[in-house]
C-alpha cells in the first residue's frame, strides 16, 4: 500500500499553466477524486503521478520514495483508461493475464490471480470472448480486472465511466465502490461528474484552471463550498447564486428580500440549494412567476427567472401549478451561503 505526496507540483507548456503549485498528501488506502471541468488539470495531475507526463516543477513521492525520474513501469501503479485499451486479438482471459506476462510473474500464479480478478468484476462467464463480443460495461470491467490482477500499490482511474450509458454508469460505479472497499488500495480517480465524486470519494479535490479550489470530504464540499465556483459545480441542480447587496442584515436583489443575515453591508453573492428551499403561494422571500416545471418522479423542480439567473426550488411531487403563475420561495436563513461579490470566496468561514 502507499501514501502519495505531491509538493509544489506544476506543469507548464510554454506560457500555458496546466497545473499550478499542487500540494497534497493522499493517505494510504484513501480513495481520492480529482474533480473539475475539462481542461482544469485533473488528468494532467494523474498522468504526472503515473509518469506519463514530466512535472515542470515540484516533487512526487509514492510510499516515501521520490518517483520524478522513475519510468511508469517502476512506479507500481495501475491505470484504468476511459478508452479501455484492450487487445482485440486476445480473449478476456489473456487480456487480464497480459500484465502478469509482461512483468515476468511466476506462470504458476497466473491462473489463480486471473480468476480472482475476474470473479471480483463478475467476468467468469466471458473469459473466452474477444473484446468485440462484449458490451461497453463488460469491456470496462475487463480493464478493471487487468488493473486488479497486478496487485499494485496505487490505482489510477481516468474517467473510466465516461463511455458508458447512464444505467451502466450507475451499476459500474457501484462495482468500483465495492472494489475499493475489498481491495483497500490507494486510488486516485479523475472525473468531471460530480455525482461520481460525491458517491465514490473519501476526499474530493475540486480544480479549475490548474488550481486547487477546495479539498475535503464530499459532505464538507457540499455543505460549505469554499467559493462560488465550487458552489456552482457541486450539487444537482447547482447551488442558486444571487448577486445583490446587504444593508442592515437584509439581502436584496430583484424580487428577493432575506433578512436576519449576519454580514457587513455591501455587495455580496448569496447562495442556497434547491432542496433547502420551500415553495408556497405566499409568505416567501422570493416572489416571481414560474418559468418552468420539471417532474422528477420523487419531487418537482420549480424554476423562476430573476434577471439573468434561473433560480430553482425543489418541492413535493404532488405540487401543481402552471408556467406564469406567481409563487413564493422561502429560504431558511441558516441555509444561506454568502460569498464575496468580487473574489467569490466564502464569507464567515
Amino acid at each position: 500500500m502507499a501514501e502519495i505526496q505531491l509538493k509544489n507540483v506544476s506543469k507548464r507548456w510554454g506560457s500555458f499553466v496546466g497545473v499550478d503549485n499542487f500540494n497534497l498528501t493522499i493517505a494510504d488506502r484513501e480513495f481520492l477524486v480529482l474533480l473539475g471541468p475539462s481542461g482544469c488539470g485533473k488528468t494532467t495531475t494523474m498522468r504526472m503521478i503515473a509518469g506519463l507526463e514530466d512535472p515542470s516543477g515540484g516533487e512526487i513521492r509514492i510510499d516515501g520514495r521520490v518517483v520524478n525520474d522513475l519510468e511508469p513501469k517502476d512506479r507500481d501503479v495501475a491505470m484504468v483508461f476511459q478508452s479501455y485499451a484492450l487487445y482485440p486479438n486476445m480473449n478476456v482471459y489473456e487480456n487480464i493475464r497480459f500484465p502478469l506476462r509482461v512483468r515476468g510473474t511466476d506462470p504458476s500464479e497466473h491462473e489463480a490471480r486471473v480468476m480472482r480478478a475476474s470473479a471480483m468484476v463478475e467476468l467468469d462467464d466471458f473469459l473466452h470472448r474477444k473484446p468485440a463480443e462484449l458490451s461497453g460495461g463488460q469491456r470496462q470491467r475487463v480493464a478493471l480486472a487487468r488493473a486488479i490482477v497486478r496487485e499494485p500499490n496505487v490505482f489510477l482511474m481516468d474517467e473510466p465511466l465516461s463511455n458508458l450509458d447512464a444505467k451502466l454508469r450507475v451499476s459500474t460505479r457501484a462495482q468500483i465502490k465495492n472494489l475499493s472497499h475489498e481491495l483497500s488500495v490507494t486510488t486516485i480517480y479523475v472525473t468531471h461528474d460530480q455525482i461520481e465524486a460525491m458517491t465514490l470519494a473519501d476526499r474530493v479535490v475540486v480544480m479549475e484552471k490548474g488550481i486547487v479550489q477546495q479539498v475535503g470530504s464530499p459532505t464538507e464540499i457540499y455543505d460549505r463550498p469554499a467559493n462560488t465556483f465550487v458552489a456552482s459545480f457541486i450539487g444537482n441542480p447547482a447551488m442558486n447564486l444571487l448577486e445583490g447587496e446587504i444593508r442592515d442584515g437584509t439581502f436584496r436583489c430583484e424580487a428577493t428580500e432575506i433578512d436576519g443575515l449576519d454580514a457587513p453591508d455591501g455587495p455580496v453573492t448569496l447562495g442556497f440549494r434547491a432542496e433547502d428551499s420551500e415553495v408556497s403561494a405566499t409568505d416567501g422571500q422570493i416572489t416571481a412567476p414560474i418559468y418552468t416545471l420539471e417532474l422528477l418522479g420523487d419531487a418537482t423542480m420549480v424554476a423562476v427567472r430573476l434577471g439573468g439567473a434561473l433560480v430553482t426550488a425543489k418541492t413535493d411531487k404532488s405540487f401543481r401549478a402552471r408556467i406564469g403563475e406567481t409563487i413564493s420561495i422561502r429560504i431558511p436563513r441558516d441555509h444561506c451561503h454568502l460569498f464575496d461579490a468580487h473574489t467569490g470566496k466564502r464569507l464567515g468561514g
